[in-house]
Parts: structure tokens; C-alpha cells; sequence
């Protein structure tokens, strides 16, 4: 298979998802009486997932199809249009703009499934198979998911999210084409890498936040420094793995790396919500403790489930690695739950982890 090149394009594309994954981590800020409310949770998960699908949508057609030409140029500026109008939609008032946020995606999915039939009508043989069954298959979701703006809420948030699950489990229906036109697994895991990065930019932001709210007080800033050197960690940890323990001439249906890095796009935003919520101190002790361990053991799982498949074999970690870094978290959970610790040493325990991780693991 040829080497295939991230295009200075698929750059920008990803630049202009950096504001709404913004505005899907900013509401997990909204506390009230001491947590975050069920519906900003919620509300969290309905924003995230269909900002996720819409890139992955076109990050993964580029990977089998995708060739720099004007005619795709063209699809991709279109596209970034419609990204202006769904991340400018995104609120914690979800309801306002629910017809410009639903015009917004559908207009990027519509987009996407039209690629894959120009796509089919160019190619042959199992790429055309390929290409025609998502072309077609797509438009299932979408014309449901179109129907939910008849309703009201919460009425229309469920058709709305039927219509996406119907979008989602497609490549899964179809993994027996997907497996005769294998993806390009270097430039498939070069993209979510560099979708990763945004994601831990969001925990930097947090760290500027949090130094912005204090005016540079010694516990801010050393709250900022645990904070970053946190970051560093999950960056080593994961990056170390990507560039030199996968194999990246694995041809496979890239499942295991597209719907493993929903996951760790979660935990990775819970993480630069935690960041900034604990230096805040204005949710309860036992949610936010909670919050913040769920987001780490999120990441953790989610992460060794991805890397599992592509690392080298002689590179695996161990089952016992696993337990005991497994373990390392749980005791450090209990031990908080034991002792009451205050936000700096809290961030210094999940440094400390993430450092053992990367050690472990990298």
C-alpha cells in the first residue's frame, strides 16, 4: 500500500474543530450546588459525539479516497462552511439553536456520503463496492436524524441520536467491505493524533485559566506546574506509542482506532475540565474526586485497548503491567477517599500515575 501523506488541508479541517470542541468542554464548567448538573452532562455527550462522527466521517473517507485535487479541495472548503455554522450553534442552551446546529451537521454528513459517490463512480473492483455502500448507507441516518426538527425536545434529541447511532453502526455493518479496502493505517493514526493534540490543548487552556483566575499567586502557579507536567506525561505516553511501538503497515477495518478515540476524546476532555474545576474548588469533594479519577480510568482503558491491536508484539505490556498500573489508580482513589487531599496533591497523585503509565507503557 502507498505511503499516504496528511495534507496541509486535513490541517486546517482539524483547526476549525478546535471551537467546538471548546464549547462542548466548557460545559462541563457549569456547576450547580456543588456538581455538574445530569443535564450538562448529558448535554456534554450530545455535543461531543456528533462533533467526533462529522470528523471522523471525513477523516476517514480522506484516508481511503481522499486525493488533493480541486474537486476535493472544493468538498473540504464546503465542509469547513458547515463546520462554522455547527460549532457556532454549540451551547449550554442546546435548544436555542438546534435548527442551525442540525443544518450544520447534516450538511457535513450529506457532503461526506456525496464524496463516496463520486468516489464509487471513479474506482473499481472493492473500492467501488466500498465506496457505493457508504455513499448509499449514509443517508439512512441522516434523513432520520432530519426528521427530529418536526419535534419538540426532548422528543427530537432522540430521534436526532437515533439517526446518528443508525450513522455510526454502518462501517460496523459493512466491516466485510471495509476489510477489502483496508485503511491507510499510518495516516488513519497520524489524524487522531493530531485530533489528540487539540484535545490536550484543551488541558493547557485549563492551566491558563486557572493562573488567569489567581493573578499568579505561588499556589496557582504551582498548581499550574503539577498541572503541566501532568499534560506532558498523557502527551509522552501516548505519542511514544503512536510513533514507535505500532505497526503502522497493518491493514485492517481501523475500527479499533476510530471508535476507541471517542473514548479517549472523552477522558481527555473530562481531564481539561478537572484541571480547571479542581483548582476552583466549588464542586463537592466526592464528585469532583470522582470526575476526575473516572476521566484517568477512562483514558486508561480506552488507550491500551487501541494501542493493543497495532503494538508490536514483543512491545505488548504484560497482563500484570496492566493490573498493577490497574491498581496504582484504585489506591490512590481510596486513599483520597480516606484522606481528605487537597486539589494540589490530587493533580500531583495523577501526575505521578501518569508518569509510572508512560514508564510502563512507552
Amino acid at each position: 500500500m502507498l505511503e499516504k501523506k496528511v495534507t496541509w488541508l486535513e490541517l486546517f479541517y482539524d483547526l476549525l474543530f478546535v471551537a467546538a470542541v471548546s464549547k462542548a468542554t466548557y460545559v462541563l464548567l457549569h456547576v450547580e450546588h456543588g456538581s455538574i448538573a445530569i443535564e450538562h452532562l448529558v448535554k456534554f455527550l450530545l455535543i461531543f459525539i456528533p462533533i467526533w462522527w462529522a470528523w471522523v466521517g471525513q477523516s476517514v473517507y480522506n484516508n481511503r479516497y481522499g486525493q488533493d485535487t480541486t474537486t476535493h479541495r472544493i468538498f473540504i472548503i464546503l465542509e469547513l462552511f458547515f463546520v462554522l455554522i455547527m460549532t457556532a450553534s454549540l451551547d449550554a442552551d442546546f435548544d436555542a439553536n438546534y435548527a442551525p446546529f442540525l443544518i450544520g451537521y447534516i450538511g457535513l454528513r450529506a457532503l461526506t456520503a456525496i464524496q463516496y459517490l463520486v468516489s464509487a463512480q471513479r474506482e473499481k473492483d472493492h473500492k467501488q463496492e466500498t465506496a457505493h455502500f457508504f455513499g448509499t448507507y449514509f443517508w439512512l441516518g441522516m434523513i432520520i436524524s432530519c426528521c427530529s426538527i418536526f419535534f419538540d425536545s426532548p422528543l427530537r434529541y432522540v430521534i436526532l441520536y437515533a439517526g446518528i447511532v443508525i450513522d455510526i453502526l454502518v462501517p460496523l455493518i459493512g466491516r466485510k467491505n471495509l476489510v477489502k479496502t483496508p485503511i491507510h493505517t499510518a495516516h488513519l493514526l497520524e489524524r487522531f493524533a493530531l485530533f489528540t493534540l487539540i484535545l490536550l490543548g484543551e488541558s493547557v487552556i485549563s492551566m491558563l485559566s486557572v493562573l488567569k483566575s489567581d493573578k499568579f499567586t505561588p499556589s496557582s502557579i504551582g498548581f499550574a506546574a503539577l498541572a503541566f507536567i501532568l499534560v506532558i506525561a498523557i502527551w509522552w505516553q501516548y505519542f511514544e506509542n503512536v510513533e514507535k511501538r505500532v505497526d503502522k503497515t497493518k491493514q485492517t477495518a481501523g475500527q479499533t482506532i476510530i471508535y476507541g478515540h471517542l473514548f479517549i476524546y472523552f477522558s481527555l476532555s473530562m481531564i481539561a475540565a478537572s484541571i480547571q474545576l479542581l483548582f476552583l474548588e466549588q464542586l463537592a469533594y466526592l464528585f469532583i474526586l470522582c470526575f476526575t479519577f473516572a476521566s484517568v480510568f477512562i483514558y486508561f482503558l480506552s488507550v491500551m485497548l487501541v494501542f493493543h491491536q497495532y503494538r508490536f508484539h514483543h512491545l505488548k505490556p504484560s497482563f500484570k503491567v496492566m493490573l498493577l498500573l490497574l491498581g496504582l489508580l484504585c489506591i490512590l482513589f481510596i486513599f483520597n477517599l480516606v484522606i481528605v487531599a487537597p486539589p494540589h496533591l490530587i493533580v500531583g497523585e495523577l501526575m505521578l500515575f501518569f508518569i509510572v503509565f508512560a514508564k510502563a507503557t512507552a
